[in-house]
């Protein structure tokens, strides 16, 4: 989003209320390229002379508060992060830099997308079947996907071989079963 125009007029009123008159409470820092006003001012009830200022930023009125967009350079000056506000041409910089990492980004995605995926090759394992919607892949029910797996895995040979019976247990950890809870004595 480019900047939109300044008046003459604006600009003027700009310059008028960032000038630091001892009068004056609050000043104007700076602007963004939405429109944003930002400003600082000292806090009036007890903060003395070495008191931070208080930062603050103003919308247009135009601006629904759900479409207020701070920059994140602005915002780290906002929470005194950042001492110094950035300036017009940095905060065009960054819109820039946005930019060209957009196109980057697309550029990356295009060529992701172009190379082979392992997920509409041929396997040499059988696919699993698609249980999702309640079908397999001829138009079997679930039962039938089911009962086929099991007579795949019976001409196989593996039947009967589960895994986890198979593997010993190795330490005192694996046998190991916690007490019941019981009151101390007194």
């Amino acid at each position: 989003m480019g900047p939109a125009p300044v008046s003459l007029l604006l600009r003027t009123w700009y310059k008028w209320k960032s000038l630091r008159f001892p009068w004056r409470k609050r000043f104007l820092v700076g602007l963004d390229l939405h429109g944003n006003t930002y400003w600082e001012f000292r806090l009036t009830n007890g903060s003395g002379p070495d008191g931070r200022w208080r930062r603050i930023v103003q919308y247009p009125r135009k601006t629904h508060h759900g479409d207020v967009s701070v920059s994140p350079a602005w915002h780290q000056w906002l929470r005194n992060t950042r001492k110094e506000p950035p300036s017009l041409d940095e905060q065009k910089a960054d819109v820039a830099r946005q930019e060209r990492m957009k196109v980057l980004a697309a550029q990356a995605d295009a060529r992701w997308a172009a190379k082979p995926s392992l997920l509409g090759s041929d396997q040499t394992s059988a696919p699993a079947p698609a249980l999702g919607n309640g079908k397999g892949e001829e138009g079997d029910s679930r039962e039938e996907t089911w009962k086929k797996m099991q007579r795949d895995a019976q001409q196989d040979g593996r039947k009967g071989q589960d895994p986890w019976k198979q593997q010993a247990p190795s330490g005192l950890s694996e046998q190991w079963q916690p007490k019941a809870w019981q009151q101390p004595k007194k």
